[in-house]
């Protein structure tokens, strides 16, 4: 007996099922972000968070997207300060934490007292560790086990989701 399937139906069919896969880790299948959800103490309006932030910001921020490697002048920041939530001003981070990484991102290997939270993050089909301010909920990034002493952490934090202040 033989198959009613060609090529083309077969390439379509293929195309469709990969199509889907990537619509489901892009997280383009009605994931809800957690920064819109909870009790932070900073809540607001998506119409107000878009009239206070960038649109990047407001992507990575509220929808927990990511801005490209290598694009945040805050890479590059060496001076003493402290790093803020863009969303609200809460100090996250401060400069004698940073450390290049390599990765593309700010990276810190601790995070200010009392400033940060964290939950489980299965998307793209591993299991992360998500980092969001405390205060407002915004994505800041995820933290990995692959930093320097004397914590072993390395929170890769996305740029636009701070802003630097210095000492």
């Amino acid at each position: 007996m033989r198959s009613n399937i060609n090529k083309r139906d077969l390439l379509i069919g293929s195309l469709t099922g990969t199509a889907s896969v990537m619509a489901l880790a892009w997280g383009l299948s009605g994931k809800k972000s957690f920064a819109n959800e909870g009790d932070f103490e900073i809540t607001k309006t998506e119409e107000e968070w878009r009239a206070q932030l960038s649109e990047i910001q407001f992507q990575v921020l509220r929808k927990e997207d990511t801005e490209r490697p290598f694009t945040s002048p805050l890479n590059d920041e060496k001076r003493i300060g402290l790093f803020h939530c863009a969303g609200c001003d809460l100090p996250l981070y401060d400069s004698k934490t940073k450390f290049d990484s390599g990765t593309g991102w700010p990276s810190f290997y601790e995070a200010l007292e009392n400033a940060v939270g964290t939950r489980e993050d299965n998307s793209f089909f591993m299991k992360r560790t998500e980092v969001h301010c405390r205060r407002c909920g915004g994505h800041q990034g995820h933290i990995f086990d692959d930093g320097p002493p004397p914590t072993g952490k390395r929170h890769c934090i996305n740029g636009v989701s701070l802003k630097f202040m210095p000492a």
